[in-house]
């Protein structure tokens, strides 16, 4: 099916994909934060009448349509790149992964660009209430557009809902609503816009203290931190409980990545979570003997609740899920990774020789191999594995990354409490050192928002699609000179893309709102 393949030209084709992904994904967040603040902002004004909530809501949907626009640009770009440089994915799955992506374009981001420019262009031209629903449809645009992009990328992370067509080679979809409503896709939906919504409100209230620093605009200060500090503990508390939905979901879907998560090797019963550890540096193998820690501070029985919502529940490590033999839920033992690499191969074999027994007009044969490869198909990515410690993911970068995303949700919950209490304690003003924290902030709401997606993509390394497609057999084949060369291009493109923004908004920002003083 697949010629040899540079390993090379798979590294730098998944960096290129990497830098355009990180990219994009400094924009969307934001863009669906601000959505929700400017929103409430502007009900607030069509409720009252008042002109100060009309300007203020204003400033915050200018710094929202600069981050617009150069996301647009990013996710482009992003798309494009399923065909280039991972051509073999897009055959192999195509029929299923381009139609959530195709709605997206067709329904959401027509939607978005029609109410958009009513959102911008239409306050002296429409009504109060039509460009307030203008306002709220263009949030909704946007995040609608991310249901299907999250879609797409949660039937990467656990694929339902379709058939192995052995004549076309190519997986086809037989259950739209399996796929379009998974319950991995529903959580990682609501999981992701939350924690967006999250990184909105860390936005405006560091912003705004920055003017109350500077002792400018107190008022729009205020009333914009009190709009964001609501927003944001409503969605912190609501991402942390989607937090553990998602994290019962990997559990059932993609066990490999929950214990990389942990630096889980060792199954057991009574499975404790890791609150703070430290990796040692000196494992790296799951059967090399050293410990995975040098030291670590850990919840008893926290994670098998989190994964079977039982305190004593047995969760296997990473050696149980590479050896296998442990019980599974329907009594049956689990298979090791070599049984399931053997099945792999037996698959691909029996594919060749459906394909083989068609060529000729053999129907018998074909009735043979059709079988053969239908009872083997789950295992048909394994087939492309060569060792089965390609099937460990990066285990330091996904537990890292894990525990630095959970530990900022928690620090944000506290500070949009701390936030809250002295906004409305009319405390907040003269307390210089919060304006500080809040402004250092902001990075931090990047950092755990971006921490969120290594763990997702990363952690399911080396497959492309969970079980199904590993990277190496998804790649395009390519000259690896023209990835390296794109990659450095797109690295200048959107390096500029963001210092113009960030200069930009920080001009704008400079400016201030307009309050009609």
């Amino acid at each position: 099916m697949l010629e040899h393949i540079d390993s090379s030209l798979i590294d730098w084709s998944r960096a290129q994909f990497a830098l355009t992904a990180i990219y994009h994904w400094i924009f969307v967040p934001l863009t669906l934060g601000l959505a929700v603040v400017m929103g409430v902002m502007e009900t607030v004004y069509y409720r009252t009448g008042d002109e100060f909530w009309k300007r203020t809501a204003k400033f915050w949907m200018k710094l929202f349509g600069i981050n617009f626009a150069v996301g647009v640009a990013t996710g482009l770009i992003l798309e494009f790149e399923f065909g280039t440089n991972w051509s073999n994915y897009s055959w192999f799955v195509g029929d299923i992964f381009g139609a959530p992506l195709a709605i997206e374009g067709i329904l959401a981001f027509f939607m978005e660009a029609t109410f958009i420019a009513v959102m911008f262009f239409g306050w002296e031209k429409v009504s109060k209430k039509f460009h307030l629903v203008s306002t709220w449809l263009t949030g909704l645009g946007a995040t609608i557009s991310a249901w299907w992009i999250l879609v797409a990328n949660a039937w990467m992370q656990n694929p339902v809902g379709m058939v192995f067509n052995p004549d076309t080679v190519r997986n086809e979809m037989d259950d739209f609503m399996a796929v379009a409503f998974s319950p991995v896709a529903v959580n990682k939906f609501f999981h992701t816009v939350l924690s967006s919504w999250v990184l909105g409100s860390i936005f405006v209230i560091g912003i705004s203290c920055w003017y109350l620093w500077k002792k400018r605009e107190k008022k729009f200060g205020m009333a914009s931190i009190k709009v964001a500090a609501v927003v944001g503990l409503t969605a912190s508390l609501l991402t942390a409980w989607t937090g553990d939905g998602s994290g019962y979901q990997v559990a059932q879907t993609q066990p490999m990545k929950l214990a990389a998560m942990e630096g889980y090797y060792q199954g057991q019963q009574s499975a404790g979570l890791v609150a703070i550890g430290i990796l040692n540096p000196a494992k790296e193998k799951y059967n090399d003997g050293e410990e995975p820690f040098i030291a670590q501070i850990k919840i008893p029985h926290l994670l098998s609740l989190l994964a079977e919502r039982k305190f004593d529940a047995f969760v296997p490590g990473i050696k149980d899920l590479i050896e296998g033999g442990y019980t599974l839920k329907d009594g049956s033992k689990a298979l090791s990774a070599e049984e399931k690499i053997e099945r792999g191969k037996t698959a691909i074999a029996a594919l060749a020789a459906y394909r083989a027994a068609q060529s000729v007009g053999n129907e018998l044969g074909k009735k043979q191999a059709a079988a053969v490869l239908e009872e083997n198909i789950p295992y048909f990515g394994y087939g492309y594995i060569k060792d089965v410690h390609q099937l460990v993911p990066n285990v330091a970068l996904t537990f890292y990354a894990f525990h630095v995303m959970v530990l900022l949700g928690f620090y944000f919950i506290l500070f949009f409490i701390v936030v809250l209490y002295l906004a409305f304690k009319k405390e907040l003003a003269k307390m210089k050192w919060l304006h500080w924290v809040a402004m250092l902030t902001i990075p931090l709401g990047y950092l755990a928002s971006q921490a969120g997606w290594v763990v997702a993509e990363c952690g399911r390394q080396p497959w492309a699609i969970q079980d199904m497609l590993p990277v190496n057999a998804a790649i395009s084949k390519l000259n690896t000179g023209s990835v390296q060369t794109t990659f450095f291009i797109f690295l200048i493109l959107f390096t500029v893309m963001l210092i113009a923004e960030v200069g930009i908004m920080l001009k704008a920002i400079k400016k201030g709102p307009d309050l009609g003083n």
